[in-house]
């Protein structure tokens, strides 16, 4: 039923098989795209084969010839357009996005909402991409830099937030002048689709070319086709820390850009002078959210010994009210994981938590019976454990709670924190404005995110989001994230009668 509604709202073509047009085309195999919630399968996709590739980057290279030369406001405009239908379809579009990925209702909304956020930022940007002046050294000369778009960007994304990151690149891409080429997760092809042609609608809507945003649908090896097309100069790519050094290594081989969003091991510090009812919110959020599978997923506690034990309570208590089921009703907390390989990677945690000396406090499982037919649903877990234990370094995604006890002050923690190998998201609960100022400063969190009395899931749009060390250094969203989808030119401009050579050198003819 949900289908049949979203191709009658045209967000879904009547036909997912065998496709060619609204910059998406696909003749080669076909695959099924099946709900963790209910397992049952959604609808059958067919996929790119190469030579639907090569036409699809024939379309975004000369789309690209006329896409770069419509002055930025107006392609702001077609932004604007973009946003405005994603507010008339975002219930629909929420609500696939729950059902194909597995997220909760409201949190498949808020996806939605991040994808209208960046469309607002992106139209505001249309008018400030500057450069700056620059005072040149020789008399009667002017000198400047300005951003002029890269080309053909690539974007591969993950199943855990199946539009939003795309909408990020996207929107800050066509601003600068560039078109796109996305690759999903094809675990969530219907997503893909369902965005692809509401922008492409609206692409249609102003007269521009074919091409502007493109969709190519398939398993890794169409990302091994764009990782290694030297017609893609700018890969953008979130996922495992695995993929994302693969990814840098041949992008860097053919001297390409990258932004990578890779893994992360989020903890927040617990001070004694932490407000303990804002602490027990944000942990539980940040760990069960998403059922774990967020890149910004709070992974770890690190708690005083003065208010572990309250801590602890705090949360056994709070996880024995949490609803685990399906994630279209709102009374629901916590749906499913992905798939059962996602199950399987959450069982061996579990196991060698115990095998390496961890204490779960909180025991998981799978939870099967009626509501659980998937085999998807998990019970959210607690462990005790020490930050140097392998299981703890590693990103299990999957809502697995480490806590992690510290002596001494809040240095101490912050050691403790940046003893990973991942650096995206952190934060510290405290009332201490010497602890906050010290968690912030240079000696303080090593990662891209780091707030202060908030968890570390979820960012704002205003803000440059990504992180540091295994998280690969990318940014994304706000800030001034958008020059890493441009090139930057340095101009100088002699408006004399002579030619003064720099250095005071002379070269007389």
């Amino acid at each position: 039923m949900m289908i049949q509604e979203l191709k009658e709202l045209g967000i879904l073509p009547t036909n997912l098989g065998s496709s060619t047009g609204q910059n998406w085309f696909a003749t080669g195999e076909d695959i099924t795209s099946n709900s963790p919630v209910d397992a049952q399968a959604i609808a059958t996709v067919t996929c790119s084969s190469h030579d639907d590739y090569n036409q699809i980057c024939a379309q975004a290279q000369q789309a690209y010839a006329t896409w770069r030369l419509v002055p930025a406001p107006q392609r702001g405009e077609v932004i604007r357009l973009f946003g405005e239908k994603l507010r008339a379809l975002k219930p629909a579009l929420g609500k696939l996005v729950s059902y194909e990925m597995g997220k909760s209702l409201q949190e498949g909304m808020g996806e939605v909402q991040e994808m209208i956020d960046i469309c607002d930022f992106a139209v505001g940007l249309s008018r400030q991409l500057y450069g700056s002046t620059i005072h040149s050294e020789r008399p009667s000369h002017r000198m400047y830099d300005q951003y002029h778009p890269l080309g053909i960007v690539g974007i591969i994304s993950a199943f855990n937030f199946p539009v939003a990151v795309w909408a990020w690149n996207t929107a800050l891409a066509l601003i600068c002048g560039d078109v796109v080429i996305w690759k999903p997760s094809e675990k969530t092809p219907l997503c893909a689709i369902a965005c692809q042609r509401i922008l492409a609608d609206v692409l249609k809507h102003k007269n521009l070319p074919e091409g502007i945003s493109n969709l190519v649908i398939g398993d890794k090896v169409v990302g091994e086709w764009m990782v290694n097309d030297r017609h893609i100069p700018l890969i953008s790519a979130t996922g495992s820390t695995r993929m994302g050094k693969i990814v840098a290594q041949q992008v860097a081989g053919r001297l390409g850009k990258t932004i990578l969003e890779l893994g992360g091991n989020n903890a927040i510090i617990i001070t004694p002078d932490a407000d303990l009812n804002m602490t027990t919110i944000g942990a539980v959020f940040g760990a069960v959210g998403t059922a774990g599978q967020r890149c910004t997923s709070t992974r770890r506690l690190i708690i005083h010994e003065h208010v572990y034990e309250q801590v602890k309570a705090s949360l056994v208590k709070a996880y024995a009210q949490l609803k685990i089921g399906d994630p279209l009703l709102p009374e629901n907390h916590v749906g499913p994981l992905i798939d059962k390989m996602a199950v399987e990677h959450y069982l061996d945690a579990l196991s060698e938590i115990e095998k390496q000396g961890g204490k779960l406090i909180v025991a998981g499982g799978v939870l099967t019976g009626k509501g659980f037919e998937s085999g998807c649903y998990v019970k959210p877990a607690i462990a005790e454990v020490e930050n140097h234990y392998e299981i703890v370094q590693k990103e299990t995604f999957a809502p697995i709670l480490y806590l992690i006890k510290y002596k001494g002050d809040v240095l101490d923690a912050i050691a403790i924190q940046n003893d990973v190998k991942q650096g995206l998201s952190s934060a510290i609960m405290t009332n201490n404005l010497r602890e906050a100022e010290l968690f912030l400063s240079a000696q303080g969190s090593d990662c891209g995110i780091a707030n202060v009395n908030i968890g570390t899931s979820g960012a704002e749009i205003g803000g440059a989001f990504g992180g540091e060390k295994d998280t690969g250094g990318g940014r994304e969203s706000g800030s001034d994230a958008w020059k890493a989808y441009m090139r930057r030119q340095t101009n100088t401009i002699n408006y004399s009668t002579e030619l003064p050579l720099a250095q005071g050198i002379t070269f007389n003819l």
